[in-house]
């Protein structure tokens, strides 16, 4: 009886809405990851650490710069609007994207000639350029990816992913086999991203609206702004150490640390990101019982730490034997920063999740403020032990993650014990 009643909750847990989605993406990640490889280990083959230092400065320009194309605030008011704003919401959202986009678009190229000098490294101005032209694509289909969300149909997202991922991996496997160094991850970076806008079109019958209006603009910008805050000093975070190891260690220096946090953290965080893709949409829809929003949150914690914890473990104590194997025998001494490195993850469940109930509530300037100060102590920290080498920025960032349950356990009770009467949208 009682294995009857443990076969019938499992059955109840993997029928929900949530894991189906988490499943479908996973599923989509899988099929990254397996391309992935193929990829880390031709590049960790044929790139030099200099063209590791190189592909470390594009990747960091474009995901700051994505940031600001307002894609996570403007989608995110999408999921979570009224029914009957949807439309209208929708609407201005496709002329805010242009607007915002064509910006980004023209910015990147104009910074691209200080980021360079910055380096000291004439080559990044033309790939910086050439990478740019993302953004330009991106209104296209950013409406219906948002709408998609919204709806739950999260399996169009992972076979976009999916699709993308195949398609990228590829070329870039190809050109780096080639010989093409850097622009073996700038050409696929632009050739692939279409692969959004047709599955989106075929998927949703979402058009543009043929005139140009901006109403509830507002709401959208208000709502956003937070979010827009946020993600950008994430990503400021997320890349500042990188900015501060290459300018102050050189950009060899900077290679090693890069490899060294991408195969040390690669697995866990796409794993972490197929569980948060699925959160949000999946949060929004219990905004109206604040008992139905704890148990999913809690229950899709929980099932986020169930799959994500053996794989830290693993990678972990896996490192000294993998990363020679896989990646080549110049890494091997990337092999103590990749095994702390891997620890990293361990307090970003928490924190992604507390990140998305507090976006899901409306208050998501309680990320804001929390992000002003983590990320101005982050610097600290990381200005203070750049020049004892990698190794001691390893331990400040760990540090630093150390201290960020503090302020998500303060946050999950503060939502579900002071603030249960009146959810803001």
């Amino acid at each position: 009886m009682k294995q009857l009643h443990l076969i019938n909750k499992l059955k109840q847990s993997l029928s929900s809405q949530y894991i189906r989605n988490v499943g479908w993406l996973g599923a989509a990640e899988l099929v990254n990851r397996i391309f992935r490889l193929g990829v880390t280990v031709t590049l960790a083959r044929m790139f030099s650490p200099q063209d590791y230092g190189l592909m470390a400065v594009v990747y960091t320009t474009v995901e700051f710069s994505r940031i600001f194309t307002f894609k996570g605030g403007i989608g995110s008011k999408i999921i979570q609007a009224d029914e009957q704003d949807v439309k209208t919401i929708c609407d201005t959202a496709y002329w805010l994207n242009w607007i915002i986009c064509i910006l980004v678009f023209i910015i990147q190229c104009i910074a691209a000639f200080p980021i360079a000098k910055f380096y000291g490294n004439n080559q990044l101005i033309l790939p910086l350029c050439t990478v740019a032209f993302i953004y330009l694509l991106l209104p296209i289909f950013m409406v219906q990816s948002a709408m998609i969300e919204r709806e739950n149909r999260l399996k169009i997202k992972a076979l976009c992913n999916a699709t993308q991922s195949i398609i990228s991996h590829i070329l870039t496997v190809i050109l780096a086999i080639l010989g093409m160094g850097v622009w073996a991850i700038v050409w696929p970076m632009v050739l692939s991203t279409p692969v959004w806008i047709v599955i989106s079109y075929m998927k949703h019958p979402w058009r543009p609206p043929n005139l140009f209006k901006l109403d509830k603009w507002q709401e959208i910008i208000s709502f956003g702004s937070h979010m827009l805050g946020v993600e950008l000093l994430g990503m400021l975070r997320w890349n500042l150490d990188y900015l501060i190891v290459g300018k102050f260690l050189g950009i060899e220096a900077l290679g090693v640390y890069y490899f060294a946090f991408n195969a040390g953290l690669g697995i866990s965080l796409n794993v972490l990101n197929t569980f948060t893709s699925a959160l949000f949409p999946y949060l929004c829809e219990a905004l109206n019982n604040i008992k139905q929003l704890e148990e999913r949150f809690f229950s899709s914690l929980k099932k986020t730490y169930t799959f994500i914890i053996p794989i830290i473990i693993l990678q972990s104590s896996l490192a000294p034997f993998y990363v020679p194997i896989v990646f080549g025998q110049k890494w091997v001494t990337a092999i103590p920063l990749v095994v702390l490195l891997c620890l990293y993850a361990l307090a970003s469940p928490l924190s992604s999740a507390t990140y998305i109930l507090l976006n899901a509530v409306g208050k998501t300037q309680i990320n804001l403020y929390w992000n002003l100060i983590y990320t101005f102590l982050f610097g600290i920290v990381l200005l203070a032990t750049v020049h004892w080498g990698i190794f001691w920025v390893v331990i400040s960032v760990l540090i630093c993650q150390a201290i960020t349950p503090i302020f998500n356990i303060w946050a999950i009770k503060y939502v579900f014990t002071k603030y249960q009467t009146v959810l803001v949208k």
